[in-house]
């Protein structure tokens, strides 16, 4: 199953120093997932002047439990560099028109095989 997750980033003085400080642990953890086919697609959210101010993940996990894992583990919320985030599923057709070939989103990988 898809899910949209959007993270927004905190808006305090310090928020996008967490922000830079956390990130080599997020993109680590997002190739693994990406090796697992859990991670799809991303894109930073940011404001009028180029600058982060959230994220946008498509993620494939065969279960909500699984995505609830990835998030217990995430770095931008345990760093909280994510004020909020909100979860939508959704439905991605034909994801393979993207920049993976299709054998990447058949894979079935999990979040345990992460840890």
């Amino acid at each position: 199953m898809q899910y949209l997750v959007i993270g927004h980033d905190a808006k305090d003085e310090n928020a996008r120093e967490r922000r830079k400080m956390a990130r080599p642990k997020h993109i680590e953890l997002g190739n693994k997932l990406m090796k697992n086919g859990n991670f799809w697609f991303g894109a930073a959210l940011t404001n009028e002047n180029g600058e982060a101010i959230g994220s946008a993940l498509i993620m494939n996990f065969e279960t909500y439990t699984d995505l609830q894992k990835w998030l217990s583990i995430e770095p931008y919320i345990l760093e909280k560099v994510w004020e909020n985030y909100e979860i939508r599923i959704c439905s991605v057709r034909d994801p393979w028109l993207f920049s993976q070939s299709k054998e990447y989103y058949d894979k079935t990988g999990g979040i345990n095989e992460i840890r």
